[in-house]
């Protein structure tokens, strides 16, 4: 038997950093939605005990390394399971991008797990086993639109942001998360997202609104790291994205376009120095 799961790239509509946590972590509050682009995990069982992950991307870690098959692992030695898996990903999103690719792998995988192996794991369940692998699993479980509290761990779902597309540029560099929540200064943001605003913005669905609030506190860490995010995000501005905003710690920048039309001048002019440009769908 073989199981199919689809492991959708994030957005992070807000951003904010309320402080350093005595563990190491940071406190955050932000805004994290789905968007149409995905992987994509084909899983099969084994008959020995061992976990196997393959891929065409050349550029990923088919071992320990990988989301993956460390939520193999966990649901393997959580539950005692002596069968083995055989995991082949598809891979689409961009790795180091800021779209939580890794996470989202991980929370499939997890999904698929306890579909192949008739687990009965509940969902509640499956998000406590993706927080010990990553702060954005339990998200990436459940998907959809949510506020993400805590190390990203705590969620309150919302409704789905107003239908709009989203072009996704990814310039030709990866950016280390550790090493921007490492130079962000928590205690001097100069400025605060409103999530009241955006989470109000959503639930009415006006789409102008949500443009206005979009806002993400890690922006100038990674911008001033790093001028290609910069130049990229300045591009989409004039390529007239009707809100630009970098997702995560980078250095992927979204550009969100209500109408069809504007999206392929936007796609176009960023395809010209950079490669990996989506246009795509939020996710319902």
């Amino acid at each position: 038997m073989k199981i199919y799961e689809k492991a959708p790239a994030k957005i992070n509509l807000s951003l904010d950093v309320l402080r350093k946590r005595d563990d190491g972590y940071h406190e955050v509050e932000m805004i994290m939605t789905m968007v149409d682009l995905a992987d994509r995990l084909e899983l099969q069982e084994l008959p020995r005990d061992t976990i196997i992950i393959s891929s065409q991307a050349g550029y990923i870690p088919l071992d320990e390394k990988n989301l993956a098959f460390q939520a193999a692992k966990l649901i393997k030695d959580r539950y005692d399971v002596k069968k083995g898996v055989y995991i082949h990903l598809d891979k689409k999103i961009p790795v180091a991008a800021g779209l939580a690719g890794g996470s989202s792998d991980a929370a499939a995988a997890l999904r698929g797990l306890n579909r192949l192996w008739g687990l009965g794991i509940s969902t509640e369940e499956l998000k406590v086993l993706g927080a010990e692998l990553g702060s954005d699993v339990p998200f990436c479980v459940t998907g959809g639109t949510a506020v993400a509290r805590g190390r990203g761990e705590k969620l309150e779902v919302i409704p789905s942001p107003p239908q709009c597309w989203v072009v996704l540029a990814k310039p030709p560099i990866n950016v280390s998360t550790s090493e921007v929540y490492g130079k962000l200064n928590a205690a001097a943001i100069p400025k605060h997202p409103s999530i009241p605003a955006m989470v109000e913005a959503i639930v009415r669905k006006d789409f102008d609104a949500m443009c206005a609030n979009l806002g993400n506190v890690l922006e100038d860490v990674t911008l001033s790291l790093y001028p290609e995010v910069q130049h990229v995000k300045e591009c989409m501005q004039r390529l007239g994205a009707d809100g630009v905003l970098m997702s995560g710690s980078g250095p992927t920048v979204f550009g969100l376009i209500s109408k069809e039309a504007k999206v392929s001048r936007v796609y176009n002019g960023l395809r010209g120095f950079c490669k990996e440009v989506y246009a795509v769908r939020m996710l319902m």
